[in-house]
Formats: C-alpha cells, structure tokens, sequence
C-alpha cells in the first residue's frame, strides 16, 4: 500500500467515521512539458513527462445520491447530487465533479459516494495538478459504475471536464501525460492524431527541476486568449494564402511562412514563426532524447524559452531570471519557462550528479536578483494512471 493510499485511508476513516476503508481508489501524476510550449492547442507536438508525485482519489458507493467529497490539502468537504452534477463555488471540487457530470453524458450511471482526495501535487506551479485530479477522478467514478474505460477515453472525460464543466479551455496534453506516463520515459504526442511514443527519460541520466517563481502576473488569462486569437487570425491568412489546407498551424512549414511572412499583421507574424518553429524544435527533441542526447535537447530548450520571450511574449522578468542563473551551471543542460506565462515555473534538466548544487545555485541567484523566494523542486519521469484499489 502506498504512502498516499494509506493517507486516504485515514482521511477517510476521519471524515466519514468508519472503519471499513474506501473501496475503490485511483491515482494520476503531475507532469511536466520538456518543450512545446503552446502548440498543443495548434494541433501541434509536446514532449511531457509524468512525475513522480500523485494525486489518490479513493471512494466508497453510498446507498442514496449524495456526494460527499472531502480534500485533505483544502481541509474542506463538499456535498452535492450525483443524479443532478452542478458547479459548486468551491473550485477546487469541480475537477472532482467535473468526471462524473461527463460520464453521466455519456450514459453511465455515476452512484452516490463518499469520496476523499490526497495529493502531493505542487497546486499553481504548471505541473498539472487539475489534469492530476480530474483522471484519478474520472478513473474512480468509472469504477464505481461499473465502467471498463480504457485510459484514452478516461484522458478524453478529463479533458472534457475542465473545458466544459470548469470552463478552461485546455488542449489534451497534461491528460495525456497523465494517463499514458511511464517510468524513466517522456511522452511524444502529437495532438492532431492522439499517437503518441514513449521515449528514453532515466534519472540517471537527466533529473527534472521546476524552479517556482512564486509570481503570477494578472495577465495571464487576457494575454493567453490574445494568443489563441492571434494563431487563430494566422491559420485564417495563410488559410488563404497556401495552396493546401491549413486548419491549423501545425499545417504550416516553415518554409510556407517565410513566403508570406510580410503579409501577416506583425504579431500574428511573430506568433506564428514560435509555433511553426517550436513544432520543429519538439521533433528535434524528440530524436536527440532517442539518441540520448541530453545535451542537445537542453539547447532546445533555451531555443524554445527565447521563442517564447522574443516571439510569443509570454515570459516575464522573474521566468527570464530562472533562465539566466540556471544558464550559468554546469550541471544544467537547458532550461524554459513552462505552462502559459507570465511567472509560473521554469524546467531544468540537470546532470543528476550536479542536482543539489544546481538548485543551491538556483534558489540562492534568484533570492538574490528579485529578493522573492522560490520554490524548486526535483523529480523523475514516473508512471501514469494507475489503479491502487478496486472492487474488481
């Protein structure tokens, strides 16, 4: 029994005053974006990682229709009808009821149950903890229907959920990383076709750090929506510019934009060039991984944050600031700033053997340039969706 079951267990026990534990239980990671920073809602490629931290949601059926769902990192219980799935104002329960409303839709009957969520997590630093949520969710209520949904379709429910039930409008990578993660491999995924191909990952080899800038500027949600508009407006000009369809901007070359790249509005232009480009960079990755390579994807990876600062405009001082000092050690293979922008976190790959002294360096720097103190953390690819207890 793992550390986090055993958790959920006794969170359980206490919440709900029974000494019969939960009967069906269900754990998803985290993940992590090596690089492909905003061409996964372009029909584009992503090399994500699971982690190495879980979040665990275990259940027992109740014999009427209430949910009753209890969090141990929010310390707070929600009450709602599994027959009649709404949006509650505790936010961080819709990522739970979010699953069991899709599945609903999609005529499974979804029993009333008492439910609790232990997770470890990091919440707000890019590394897809809603993602994390929503599948062990989505897994755990398939469960206790009765539902054999291979992880695909239990990726598509989660998806389904934080677009339309929470109102995010996400592509289906961090799901994906999810479900299909495996231990010492990225994840190759195209997200046109839904392929996707284990690559070569192991700790002994490259370790992943995320340095938390512990900043988030308010524009975020405007200025990411202003990026989607504007590869929407590039897919519409060179829509009409092309003599092949373009439905997306994954079905633009590069060579396609240097022939038109001075009929596009400026910005358009720039937005375009980061993600035609960075769909190169994720295929370039990708092999130089196969190849074991480590230090041709970290020069990857600096390509991509530079894209992302120069052409995307999604970094920011604090983000370029991880970058820098993380640049200047050895032990560092190549760093990017991860998830939409404008603070959040930045990946590191980093030679294990020099692991602690690169987070010394990191933390110490960044204390020091911004007076903020970060959050850095150190993980390994691990495995994806996995089922911890079941009544089968």
């Amino acid at each position: 029994m793992s550390g986090r079951l055993s958790t959920a267990d006794r969170a359980f026990a206490a919440e709900f005053g029974t000494d019969e534990p939960p009967s069906v239980a269900h754990s998803a990671p985290g993940r992590v974006n090596l690089i492909g920073g905003h061409t996964d809602y372009n029909d584009g490629f992503v090399l994500p990682a699971a982690i190495d931290r879980r979040t665990v949601v275990a259940a027992a059926p109740r014999d009427d229709d209430r949910l009753r769902i209890h969090s141990t990192t929010f310390e707070d219980t929600v009450t709602a009808s599994a027959s009649d799935v709404e949006p509650v104002a505790e936010t961080w329960a819709n990522y739970v009821l979010g699953p069991a409303a899709m599945l609903a839709d999609l005529g499974h009957d979804v029993p009333g149950a008492d439910l609790v969520v232990v997770s470890d997590v990091p919440m707000g630093a890019g590394l897809a903890s809603s993602a994390a949520l929503e599948l062990a969710a989505a897994a755990t209520f398939a469960d206790l229907a009765g539902a054999d949904l291979d992880p695909g379709t239990l990726a598509d429910v989660s998806r389904r959920a934080e677009n339309e039930f929470v109102g995010v409008s996400c592509g289906l990578m961090d799901q994906f990383a999810s479900a299909f993660g495996r231990e010492d491999r990225a994840l190759f995924l195209d997200c046109r076709g839904r392929t996707f191909e284990h690559i070569p990952l192991s700790a002994d080899r490259a370790r992943l750090v995320v340095t938390d800038t512990c900043v988030e500027h308010e524009l975020v949600d405007s200025e990411y929506n202003r990026r989607v508009q504007q590869c929407t407006q590039g897919v519409e000009h060179l829509g009409r510019l092309l003599d092949h369809p373009v439905t997306a901007l994954r079905d633009v070359s590069p060579a396609d934009l240097d022939a038109h790249r001075d009929r596009l509005p400026g910005p358009v232009a720039r937005r375009v060039e980061h993600v035609v480009a960075e769909n190169e960079r994720v295929q370039q990755a990708r092999d130089a991984l196969s190849d074991g390579d480590v230090a041709a994807v970290g020069d990857l990876m600096a390509a991509s944050h530079e894209s992302l600062r120069d052409n995307y405009e999604v970094s920011c001082d604090e983000l370029d600031a991880v970058v820098e000092i993380a640049a200047e050690h050895p032990a560092v293979f190549g760093s990017r700033m991860t998830g939409a922008g404008f603070g959040g976190c930045v990946l590191s790959l980093v030679d294990p053997a020099g692991v602690d002294d690169a987070v010394d360096a990191i933390e110490s720097g960044y204390r020091e340039r911004t007076g903020i103190e970060p959050e850095v953390h150190v993980f390994e690819a691990a495995a994806g969706l996995a089922c911890e207890r079941s009544t089968d």
